[in-house]
């Protein structure tokens, strides 16, 4: 059964007087680690929103106490390449992951600390499956974005869709979505329609005749949206962006 959307408290908690809780706080560095790693090893952004997605959902099932966030992150990006059939080699993960916790440090040595590490990322891809129980494969709100922003390019004034970086702005809080839970606390179509609708307001661009209409536009999308779901998928965003100024 399905909690209902934007129930829980998620990465996204907060915790006394507004302040990120402390479990926030990780989730949010090792997001931060999963996609800068990602994006230096090639990954395009589905297996990325992927190894995202599976991290967050791991900590829903289990407690942060018990494990190393950043084997599991590494963990989930190796498992995110096989899923999402953009397959990397462990080896990748172990220099990558180095080099970004150690910038000015040298290779790891082909030695006993590699291999160790190796087999623990191995290893802890199997007790995710099993905690997971198998389903990580996930419906990512991409595919929804792309055509809502190709229908909503059509309805609006063509200068104006030029001179606004509506799309680019759409796909940057998409992404940016991904430092959280939202990817299991509501549908992929809503947050799709969330992010597009954000990105207009920011740029002040209305849609056109939607006073005149039946029904607002995003409801075009999506027959089962409301306006607070709107509301609470970016209240929850700007929620992640807040927390990005205030973690170093």
């Amino acid at each position: 059964m399905e909690a209902p959307e934007g129930g829980g408290g998620g990465p996204a908690a907060r915790g006394p007087e507004g302040q990120p809780a402390p479990e926030a706080r990780v989730h949010f560095r090792v997001a931060r680690f999963i996609m800068e790693a990602g994006v230096k090893l090639g990954m395009r952004s589905i297996p990325i929103a992927t190894a995202c997605t599976i991290y967050h959902k791991f900590f829903c099932e289990t407690n942060l106490d018990a494990y190393d966030p950043y084997l599991i992150a590494m963990s989930s990006i190796y498992l995110a390449g096989k899923v999402e059939e953009q397959h990397l080699r462990t080896r990748d993960i172990i220099n990558v992951s180095n080099r970004y916790f150690n910038p000015s440090g040298e290779p790891l040595e082909l030695d006993s600390r590699f291999w160790e590490l190796r087999d623990s990322i191995v290893q802890c891809e199997l007790l995710m499956l099993r905690v997971l129980r198998f389903q990580v494969s996930f419906q990512h709100p991409h595919k929804y974005l792309l055509h809502y922003l190709v229908s909503l390019k059509n309805w609006l004034n063509r200068h104006s869709w030029q001179r606004t970086p509506v799309a680019v702005t759409a796909w940057a809080l998409l992404r940016d979505s991904y430092h959280g839970g939202l990817c299991l606390r509501f549908q992929a179509q809503h947050i799709a329609v969330a992010v597009l609708s954000l990105a207009l307001q920011v740029y002040g661009v209305e849609v056109p005749a939607e006073v005149e209409a039946e029904k607002p536009w995003w409801q075009v999308f999506s027959d089962d949206l409301t306006k607070p779901i709107i509301d609470n998928i970016v209240s929850d965003l700007i929620q992640i962006y807040t927390m990005d100024t205030e973690i170093p």
